[in-house]
């Protein structure tokens, strides 16, 4: 049934993104970008920055109650009697305090193998950090604070933001340039018309066309997106040992390489970006949203 909820709501958020930008562009009066006359490119740029931009800004407002439904996360309550959930509450706390965070981000723990954590949500002040149950099971309490100031570091340096609009305008471009160049193909492959045809053009070639182009312009775009995500990881780590400890921050490091093999296979790729480590190897590292922990790990013991 796990299953059938994610594709449930998968669908309908995905719904109430077209709902909402199709009613946005309606309120703008932004006009369809293909004419009699041929494309209108201010309006194809209007119409690329509202649902590339949008779409991003949507996610990220529902991030931290996507996370919850989609992850099974549990928010802890702060005057929770458990020793140990009570501990990992104000451990938090304490690190948001210490990184002059406007408001307590809530804590959740979510049922997994897998020995991660992750920081999610709109603002500072409506932050959602939460870790798995392997973490706690795996991880000494000097370990478990090196990550949870890890994640601190991501809500304080605004990363939830700061990644939707580089996506944003990653998806912008996107659909801009593919949507552009399949109909000047499209014009260049109709041949010569009278002039009372003019700017016509096989939508079905053009369809096509901008598909391709959509995919491969993705995939290239993809690894800009992943390439800032892991310098922003980079940022985090050095946030992290500020906060919980450089030793604490590198011992967190090296338990997660230990148990690296401990990666869940239910893992929602939603929240991979803000994670606290992702595999990759080969070419395959251009889209890995983090560095290496070898490299992390050294970065930290160079900067001792």
């Amino acid at each position: 049934m796990a299953w059938a909820k994610r594709i449930f709501l998968f669908l309908a958020v995905n719904l109430l993104v077209i709902i909402t930008l199709s009613v946005v562009l309606r309120v703008l009066g932004i006009q369809p970008y293909i004419t009699a006359y041929g494309i209108n490119y201010s309006s194809l740029m209007a119409f690329c920055l509202v649902w590339g931009m949008g779409g991003a800004f949507i996610s990220l407002a529902l991030s931290r109650v996507m996370a919850k439904w989609m992850m099974g996360v549990r928010v802890i309550e702060p005057e929770t009697r458990d020793p140990m959930l009570q501990e990992l509450v104000q451990t938090v706390h304490g690190l948001a305090r210490g990184a002059g965070l406007p408001a307590m981000p809530q804590v959740g723990i979510y049922e997994s193998p897998e020995v991660n954590a992750f920081a999610t949500g709109p603002t500072k002040s409506r932050a959602l950090v939460a870790v798995s149950t392997g973490l706690l099971n795996r991880m000494r309490r000097e370990e478990v604070e090196g990550v949870l100031g890890h994640e601190i570091a991501h809500v304080a340096n605004g990363d939830m933001v700061t990644m939707t609009l580089v996506q944003g305008v990653v998806n912008a471009f996107v659909m801009f340039l593919s949507r552009a160049i399949a109909f000047a193909i499209a014009q260049a492959l109709r041949g010569e018309r009278d002039d009372r045809d003019r700017g016509g053009i096989s939508y079905g070639l053009y369809y096509l066309v901008s598909f391709v182009l959509e995919i491969v312009f993705m995939i290239l775009g993809s690894i800009v997106v992943a390439w800032f995500s892991r310098y922003r990881e980079f940022r985090a780590d050095a946030g992290g040992a500020r906060l919980a400890g450089r030793q604490n921050m590198i011992q967190a490091l090296e338990a997660l390489r230990r148990t690296y093999q401990l990666v869940d296979p239910a893992a929602q790729p939603a929240v991979q970006t803000l994670k606290i480590s992702s595999k990759g190897s080969g070419i395959m590292r251009l889209f890995s949203t983090h560095p290496a922990l070898e490299e992390r790990i050294a970065r930290l013991q160079g900067a001792a």
